[in-house]
């Protein structure tokens, strides 16, 4: 399981916000590209880059730092935000974005979905945000009546190279991810899955361990995506990397006997 930083673009600057609220977002840098390197150095496999003023826009709006950031780093880059036309996911892949996400798209132009994979397939991530299992859209404004199982079906018919799960009521808040939500999201799915929203620890982490076997009904998780948890310090992407690694309590260090890096 690939344990992913996120970096959130806000106004130029990395923030993270509190379950999905603009107004409460907190700054964690300027410079996104000595974070995206810092992440990179840290060992991270790959990168979860969203540009909040696109969400909310509808059209990217941070496109010279994605390119700068994408520049930068030899590891994959999968970028979201405010991707709702063909043209801007061309536009995205020909800065050498590994995977572009789509969010509100996949809801309200399932017919372009369909052509973007058609086009680009296994290079469109599905972004599906929910509280309370319904879909929400446009940077999380809006909630629909969207169950979020039913739209893992539909979009499951394509040729995407992921799900990529948010439980918005736990995003930012560091209260641990949806569990029960994901195991059903996942049961309905037929590409693996991407977990993010409320990691706080490595215990967190360990926990969507049992939803990785490649044995159970349903897809697989396959990373994890880290936000506000590596900004706070509560997690060290390095001891995470090898604690889902191992995959084994028994393997991790004995410094973290006490809990007080896990908590």
């Amino acid at each position: 399981m690939e344990v992913i930083p996120a970096i959130d673009l806000l106004g130029g600057r990395c923030v993270r916000l509190f379950q999905g609220d603009y107004d409460r977002s907190e700054v964690f840098g300027d410079d996104p590209v000595a974070m995206a390197r810092r992440w990179a150095d840290a060992g991270a496999t790959r990168l979860h880059l969203v540009d909040l003023d696109g969400a909310k826009t509808g059209e990217p709006v941070n496109f010279e730092a994605i390119r700068a950031i994408v520049s930068a780093l030899d590891i994959p880059v999968q970028v979201g935000g405010g991707v709702r036309s063909l043209v801007t996911a061309e536009q995205l892949l020909g800065f050498g974005v590994d995977r572009v996400i789509v969010g509100t798209l996949a809801v309200e132009q399932p017919e372009l979905l369909a052509l973007m994979c058609d086009r680009h397939p296994h290079r469109i991530a599905v972004g599906i945000d929910a509280r309370n299992g319904k879909v929400a859209t446009r940077g999380w404004v809006d909630t629909t009546e969207v169950k979020a199982t039913d739209l893992v079906e539909q979009v499951c018919q394509h040729a995407i190279a992921a799900i990529i799960y948010t439980d918005i009521h736990r995003d930012g808040t560091l209260s641990g991810p949806n569990i029960e939500q994901l195991r059903a999201v996942t049961e309905v799915s037929s590409v693996p899955a991407i977990a993010s929203g409320g990691i706080s620890s490595i215990t967190d982490l360990l926990a969507l361990l049992p939803l990785c076997s490649p044995g159970r009904a349903g897809a697989a998780v396959v990373g994890a995506i880290v936000g506000k948890a590596l900004y706070a310090g509560s997690i060290s992407l390095k001891e995470a990397l090898q604690a889902v690694g191992n995959g084994r309590w028994q393997d991790i260090p004995e410094t973290w006997a006490d809990g007080s890096a896990l908590a």
